[in-house]
């Protein structure tokens, strides 16, 4: 098997986690911003598209150079052997970023890239005439950073956010990603309770739920390089009934989702019951403020309405004291909260036990943890 530089693309503030996960499959890594770097064959591209749960795409890097010209853009380009990866027909369409670099006009950037990948693919498949491209896609971007041009292939398709069990979602979804990583950086375990009083679509509590049966987030989804000829359809069936075998069904999980809409209620149990959790995911409507336990050391992961229009924020803030007032009758308890509020502990009534920046699409938001005391013995 061939080996590759691979990427693994994170959100800002996520690079870490995506680390972590990758080195859980078996691989060395380097970190930059919003990019975690490693090395593998046709294997670890499965693996990663199947295992990697706060990652956004898996891409092999097919070549790196400085380019100042698009004269320099198209030689460095057509020097790659492009006909590695793309079979004669392939559809490849190139997308493009650029920044703080000479060549700066994207659109032209990613014309060049194209013609560049053309010419290549005529002379080594001996074609006088145009490529067809009717066959696999292979999505090509071109991004320069500083004159440093990055050409990458993805390998994923729709990013890995896309699950497959969303059936529907409310107007500001949280991403599959980030709310695994919530669930991540809250340590839980799946031997105790957990909470989300604003579940909205279910999201964070059905990644609780994957992460707790250790269930491959990419199972039940198709990959662009499902379809590539080199890519052997048997290492896919492989990797799928390796996740099989390790996925643990019988792990009881005391998960609870409750929101203050009865609609989102609604759709949670249906997103739940698309994910295979219908039975193990307990949904009810409710307020934070009426929340109640007698079991401890759970863990509570939210993240409640940011408030943008006016009246909201009132609202808003007077839930989080309720919320803070509530959880402190529940020492044992952790609570993390995704919050764009500048004055969340304040509000809450107490500091928080550690701060983490994280962005939720492009809102800057701090997840704001509260580390619950030792269960007495």
């Amino acid at each position: 098997m061939a080996t590759f530089k691979l990427l693994a693309t994170a959100a800002m503030g996520l690079e870490s986690i995506v680390a972590d996960e990758v080195k859980a499959l078996g691989y060395e890594t380097q970190t930059e911003n919003g990019k975690v770097f490693f090395e593998g064959d046709e294997k670890a591209i499965v693996k990663a598209n199947l295992w990697l749960r706060t990652a956004d795409r898996v891409k092999i890097i097919a070549g790196e150079f400085n380019s100042y010209t698009f004269d320099e853009l198209f030689e460095n380009t057509k020097a790659i052997e492009w006909e590695k990866f793309l079979p004669v027909d392939a559809e490849f369409p190139v997308s493009g970023k650029s920044v703080k670099s000479t060549l700066y006009s994207v659109p032209n950037c990613q014309s060049i890239v194209k013609k560049a990948i053309v010419e290549r693919m005529k002379k080594a498949y001996a074609r006088n005439s145009f490529l067809d491209e009717s066959g696999p896609r292979f999505k090509i971007e071109v991004s320069i950073l500083k004159d440093k041009v990055q050409l990458s292939i993805d390998t994923s398709g729709a990013g890995l956010h896309k699950r497959g069990y969303r059936l529907d979602q409310g107007e500001a979804p949280l991403k599959e990603t980030l709310a695994a990583a919530l669930v991540k950086l809250s340590r839980w375990t799946p031997d105790r309770p957990f909470v989300d009083p604003f579940c909205g679509s279910g999201t964070i509590v059905i990644e609780a739920a994957m992460i707790g049966q250790n269930i491959a987030p990419g199972f039940n989804r198709d990959f662009d390089s499902e379809e590539w000829p080199w890519m052997k359809t048997q290492i896919w069936e492989d990797a799928r009934n390796e996740a099989e075998e390790l996925a643990n069904y019988d792990q009881p999980l005391n998960i609870l989702g409750t929101d203050i809409d009865h609609r989102m209620v609604k759709i949670a149990e249906e997103n739940a019951r698309e994910a295979g959790f219908a039975d193990l995911i307990q949904f009810e409507q409710r307020q934070v403020k009426d929340f109640t336990t007698q079991e401890e050391n759970g863990v509570v992961i939210g993240n409640p309405p940011y408030g943008e229009r006016i009246g909201e924020i009132e609202v808003i803030e007077e839930m989080i004291s309720d919320m803070g007032h509530v959880f402190s009758k529940h020492p044992t308890w952790s609570v993390y909260m995704l919050s764009s509020m500048g004055r969340f502990e304040t509000l809450y009534g107490q500091p928080a036990t550690k701060k983490r920046k994280l962005f939720n699409g492009f809102i800057r938001t701090d997840l704001f943890q509260f580390w619950g005391e030792s269960p007495k013995k």
